[in-house]
């Protein structure tokens, strides 16, 4: 019992403070911050720090981007380290509470959230979500498992408050999920192979 760890951590690779260096503490269109996730989640595949996924966690009103989130489960060998939990975690840690319902937050994401992700957003206490698309696309270009939602997803946020918005750069998010299906080294961690 004495070698059973007792902690676990993550933090951003050192090029997500690169590539975000030159952009402005606010984001006030959706598009703008969806542009910032999409761009993120192509970098994240191309520098092998995980999948094709990222996240970025803003205040509805100004578009203030409080942080920011790329997959990480290759880097951490963590299968929770979906980049919509490491986005809202660093929210939660920069805000200094485990609820971020008070403050009027939005999640932007690249795609519907996954199965667990689908739990991490609605418990979360933002507001809204954003997604880049939903459907079979996904799956199909990169081979991932997103695992059993239900059908009533959306309405399942909005019945909780949280307005859910799709179809935004759906054509930008799909491109980066192509290239990531057509990489030949490509990971695809499914829990089942």
């Amino acid at each position: 019992m004495n070698s059973m760890p007792t902690r676990f951590g993550a933090e951003l690779p050192p090029w997500v403070l690169e590539e975000i260096a030159g952009d402005p503490a606010a984001l006030p269109g959706v598009e703008e911050r969806m542009r910032l996730v999409n761009r993120l989640a192509e970098r994240n595949h191309r520098e092998d720090t995980g999948g094709p996924f990222a996240a970025v966690v803003s205040r509805r009103d100004s578009g203030e981007v409080l942080s920011v989130g790329v997959n990480l489960v290759l880097t951490y060998d963590l299968s929770s380290l979906h980049a919509e939990v490491v986005a809202i975690s660093l929210a939660q840690v920069r805000l200094g509470t485990w609820n971020l319902g008070p403050h009027e937050l939005e999640l932007a994401v690249n795609w519907r959230p996954c199965v667990m992700c689908y739990g991490a957003a609605m418990w979360s206490g933002v507001t809204r979500l954003v997604v880049a698309g939903e459907g079979d696309d996904l799956e199909r270009l990169t081979g991932f498992d997103e695992g059993p939602m239900r059908d009533d997803w959306r309405e399942q946020f909005e019945r909780r408050g949280i307005e859910v918005q799709s179809g935004v750069l759906r054509a930008e998010a799909t491109a980066v999920f192509r290239a990531y299906g057509q990489r030949t080294d490509a990971v695809v961690y499914n829990g089942r192979g």
